[in-house]
């Protein structure tokens, strides 16, 4: 008779002890450091957030969704029209978490991260940008492309506050224009290009006309003095400084004695009339 009361008594200590153990393992959670848990209880989410450390909660009826409340980081496209009616793509990682405070908020309306991203972050996004690239033309969003990623942070941070989402930076990962403005773009280079070069050209032959025009100048102003040096004086002084003091071998016919003339240099015969 004992025997037959101790069979089915080990069974049920057994079965006990571990339904003890699930119990007991199940009526606490520890929240790790960077998280945040929700308690819900027969599917109701109850208020206060479970920050880090251990804590207790009914077993059996009542589950823990932990968050992560760390800085994440997604890449989210967006796509928008500038002021002057261009289509502007972009892409922009943004790195956020969320408020410890409000993931009971979030549990509630949201659910899991992968709808925070996908049904507030995304469109979010998308909304951000399009408020700051419709106030610059596209080729402001080139050339202010702080200024635009500065609009873009603030729309972006004030509409995501609310739902629990702290924004800490964002980036332009990329940003792409239109095929026609990129094609339209790249002939005003062209253009620009070939002005400057034409600018060059009239530049260069303008200094080469005015270097002809000024060695012409120096050229006349040279014979001017060298005319008004050459005096008879000089030349006479020059005809003698170059004359050997030799007469000529041979006289003329009447006899004279050939003289020296000052003015040529030359060494003539005096004319006899008879």
């Amino acid at each position: 008779m004992k025997s037959q009361s101790s069979s089915w008594q080990i069974p049920l200590f057994l079965t006990l002890v571990a339904l003890l153990a699930v119990i007991g393992l199940s009526s606490y959670v520890i929240i790790n450091p960077g998280e945040a848990g929700v308690l819900s209880i027969l599917g109701k989410a109850k208020d206060g957030v479970l920050l880090e450390g251990v804590h207790f909660k009914p077993p059996l009826v009542s589950k823990v969704d932990i968050y992560d409340v760390t800085v994440q980081k997604f890449e989210v496209p967006a796509q928008s029209s500038t002021k002057d009616l261009q289509q502007l793509s972009a892409s922009f990682a943004i790195n956020f978490r969320l408020d410890p405070i409000q993931v009971v908020t979030i549990r509630r309306t949201q659910g899991t991260l992968q709808n925070i991203v996908a049904k507030i972050i995304a469109p979010q996004t998308q909304e951000s940008f399009k408020i700051a690239a419709a106030r610059r033309t596209v080729e402001e969003a080139i050339t202010k492309r702080n200024e635009l990623k500065q609009d873009f942070d603030e729309a972006l941070g004030e509409r995501l506050q609310k739902y629990g989402i702290i924004v800490l930076d964002t980036s332009v990962v990329d940003l792409a224009f239109s095929t026609e403005f990129s094609k339209a773009v790249e002939e005003k280079q062209i253009a620009e290009q070939r002005a400057q070069r034409a600018v060059y050209v009239a530049r260069e032959a303008e200094q080469e006309a005015e270097a002809t025009i000024n060695r012409a100048k120096g050229q006349a102003e040279a014979q001017r003095l060298l005319r008004e040096t050459l005096t008879s004086e000089l030349l006479q002084k020059q005809a003698i400084e170059k004359w050997d003091g030799k007469f000529p071998q041979v006289l003329g016919g009447n006899g004279a004695v050939p003289f020296l003339n000052l003015d040529t240099g030359k060494v003539t015969a005096p004319t006899i009339k008879p």
